[in-house]
């Protein structure tokens, strides 16, 4: 009876596991323990365990969304984060990028668009 309650895997067995992007958004080399094969069979027990009918829980603090942009601007961009890079800013990509323009932008300060 007791085994029965006991849990199937120790969550603080694994330090590496903890520092993961499971848990803290970091992602690990695909050469490591941690790498996306153990990611995915995580996610497959999670699956497992869940029960019929059930909705996966979602993030509210961020949504995923899909614009368009032209080449050009992506190639811009693309150049930008990799220069913030190059200057030390390691964890730079396009999404902060775009929010940091979004912050800094002015709307009353923009020209009237012709009629």
């Amino acid at each position: 009876m007791k085994e029965d309650k006991l849990m199937a895997h120790d969550p603080l067995s694994d330090a590496d596991a903890i520092l993961s992007e499971e848990y803290y958004g970091r992602r690990t080399p695909e050469g490591s323990r941690n790498g996306a094969s153990q990611r995915t069979l995580a996610s497959e027990t999670d699956e497992a365990r869940k029960p019929r009918g059930a909705k996966a829980v979602r993030p509210t603090h961020y949504k995923v969304i899909c614009i368009s942009m032209y080449t050009r601007d992506l190639e811009d961009l693309d150049a930008k984060v990799a220069e913030l890079k190059r200057r030390g800013w390691t964890k730079a990509n396009k999404s902060q990028l775009i929010r940091l323009a979004l912050s800094q932008i002015d709307i009353d300060k923009l020209p009237t668009p012709r009629q």
